[in-house]
């Protein structure tokens, strides 16, 4: 590969990795409003979490077709190789995460329409280690730094133990006051879709390992 060729893969990689961090900032961005919704009642936040889904879908396309040009156009072999496969599977699992931040936007706007409630404090915790794990996974990833994927992977069982305390809770709660089961119902509804980001950020962090060791780890950890 001559300088000239391998200096345009280099700039076109580079704004593959900014297109995709941006992917990453936007689903970060998604999930942080609607916690906040959530947490102050707020309807209008919600929506607009709801609103930007489209802006989402619409980066998700182009990091997709941007990858498609550079192995058409580029042929990339190597660590630049493990990069692009790494991007195209990474994308489609931000744009989820942002599915999930928009499906727990619609279940906060149905309890904004129920009277004061306090809602389970576990299940806010959820939402901080969830935004926590992608912040981090997003900055290992921008690294290459496999140590700092896998120390981000094992705080998935945090999300995990909070996750089935918060359902015995919430099914306990249910069996003992059953006025209140179609709240408690989106509640745990919420706490599911928080489980999932947080399945979803390790299989991030999984592909930055790929990216940087071309160890393949998935369901080995």
């Amino acid at each position: 590969m001559s300088n000239e060729v391998h200096r345009h893969l280099d700039e076109e990689l580079d704004a593959l990795r900014d297109r995709v961090l941006r992917l990453g900032g936007e689903a970060e961005s998604a999930l942080r409003r609607v916690m906040h919704s959530l947490a102050e009642r707020d309807t209008a936040e919600a929506r607009a979490v709801l609103d930007h889904d489209d802006t989402i879908d619409q980066l998700e396309v182009e990091v997709d077709r941007q990858a498609i040009d550079i192995f058409a156009l580029r042929q990339p072999a190597a660590r630049d190789l493990r990069f692009v496969m790494s991007v195209t599977k990474m994308a489609p699992v931000l744009e989820r995460i942002a599915d999930h931040a928009c499906n727990i936007a619609r279940a906060a706007i149905d309890l904004h329409h129920e009277p004061q409630l306090k809602y389970h404090v576990s299940l806010y915790r959820m939402g901080e280690i969830a935004l926590e794990m992608l912040a981090a996974a997003l900055d290992a990833f921008t690294k290459n730094d496999a140590v700092a994927a896998r120390v981000v992977m094992e705080r998935d069982s945090e999300i995990n133990e909070l996750y089935n305390q918060v359902f015995h809770d919430l099914i306990e709660m249910m069996a003992d006051e059953p006025a209140t089961a179609q709240r408690d119902a989106r509640l745990l509804f919420i706490a599911k879709h928080l489980e999932r980001i947080g399945d979803y950020v390790t299989d991030i962090c999984e592909l930055t390992v790929f990216m940087a060791e071309a160890a393949i780890i998935k369901h080995r950890h």
